[in-house]
């Protein structure tokens, strides 16, 4: 907790520099994070010796970037450089293992106005309204019923291509959640869109409760009786301050524009093992009319049947290079009735069968 005024001038001058944008650059064009997990996973990759520089130039990063704690990153640039870097360091779960041990602290603004706050689920509604600070990719929506729930929607950015990142927020939130209560919080659900085959142990030793994985929705939820949890060290008087410039901050980044085709692909995604993808039902889940819906994706020069086509060769991708998953797995995943369908839809997409993509890969 900050307790001088050259700590709390320091953080203000900070404030005023994610406003302003780093070094003149236009945020405006694309969903920008403060890049933690990035920098975290570069630490990680020098220490084992990998090649971090030709990583990030595949992922449309530069080195002065990641050096500079206060440049902010294009979120799907984030996103490709963890997916490159968990491959070249072998660690599956990379996002997972990056939060465990970090100083929470280096999230900054966000960090210290839940810090502040006076109970836990009034420092998770701020976590909610705030999360753009850290991350404008993701949108965090605050529940209270018979649980409190938190749900992490992906917004001009494409869902399937992330796992760590999404690994990485959950996580953290959880560590913020236990070390400003100094209590090891019970967690009620844990859910993530992403497949994974294996549910890795170290989740359920970590969460405490089963995490389940290829589900409808992004979500953590915690039970009832952490209402009106009192948060350690709360200070209201710097709560109300901090709030200020949070207020200020989402204000800045309040209108961005976005991908509508990466929201429709997100709303796809999770459809496509049920086989009941069709241009009526990602509207009705969109809120919108089919009309519209043709419409919008028009206006980025793309149809609704382009759509679908390019997220399931995204995603065959993906999935071909888990092997944990078989062939006949991945076409379920994609919506295919049999693999003889999900083998000529490849080799329409590529001029090869899956199996002989997958071989070829390693």
């Amino acid at each position: 907790m900050l307790k001088c005024a050259k700590d709390l001038l320091n953080l203000v001058r900070k404030v005023d520099r994610l406003l302003r944008g780093p070094h003149g650059v236009d945020l405006d064009t694309f969903p920008s994070a403060m890049g933690i997990v990035t920098r975290l996973a570069c630490e990680r990759a020098k220490q084992e010796g990998v090649e971090v520089d030709t990583l990030l130039r595949k992922a449309g990063l530069t080195p002065q970037q990641v050096d500079d704690p206060k440049s902010r990153l294009a979120v799907k640039a984030q996103i490709q450089f963890l997916n490159l870097a968990a491959r070249a360091l072998k660690d599956d779960c990379l996002g997972f293992h990056l939060a465990q041990k970090f100083d929470l602290r280096l999230i900054g603004l966000f960090h210290y106005v839940l810090a502040s706050s006076d109970t836990l689920d009034e420092a998770l509604r701020r976590a909610a309204r705030y999360s753009a600070i850290v991350n404008e990719g993701i949108t965090v929506r605050f529940d209270e019923g018979k649980s409190v729930e938190l749900r992490f929607e992906y917004a001009g950015i494409a869902r399937h291509e992330d796992c760590h990142q999404i690994e990485f927020g959950m996580v953290t939130l959880v560590r913020t959640c236990r070390q400003l209560t100094n209590r090891h919080l019970p967690i009620s659900r844990v859910n993530f869109k992403h497949q994974r085959k294996e549910k890795p142990t170290e989740f359920k030793n970590f969460f405490g409760s089963d995490v389940n994985f290829g589900e409808t929705v992004d979500e953590i939820a915690f039970p009832s009786s952490i209402r009106g949890m009192p948060i350690i060290g709360a200070d209201p008087y710097l709560n109300d301050l901090l709030v200020g410039y949070c207020e200020e901050a989402i204000s800045d980044r309040s209108s961005k524009p976005s991908s509508f085709a990466s929201n429709v692909e997100n709303a796809i995604a999770p459809l496509l093992p049920h086989g009941k993808v069709g241009a009526n039902t990602v509207a009705r889940k969109l809120g919108l009319s089919r009309r519209t819906l043709a419409r919008r994706l028009a206006s980025e020069k793309l149809t609704f049947a382009r759509v679908v086509q390019r997220l399931k060769f995204d995603l065959a991708r993906r999935h071909l290079e888990d092997e944990s998953l078989s062939i006949s797995e991945i076409a379920w995943l994609l919506g295919y009735r049999d693999v003889s369908a999900f083998t000529h839809a490849f080799k329409r997409w590529t001029g090869k069968a899956p199996r002989a993509a997958r071989n070829r890969s390693h």
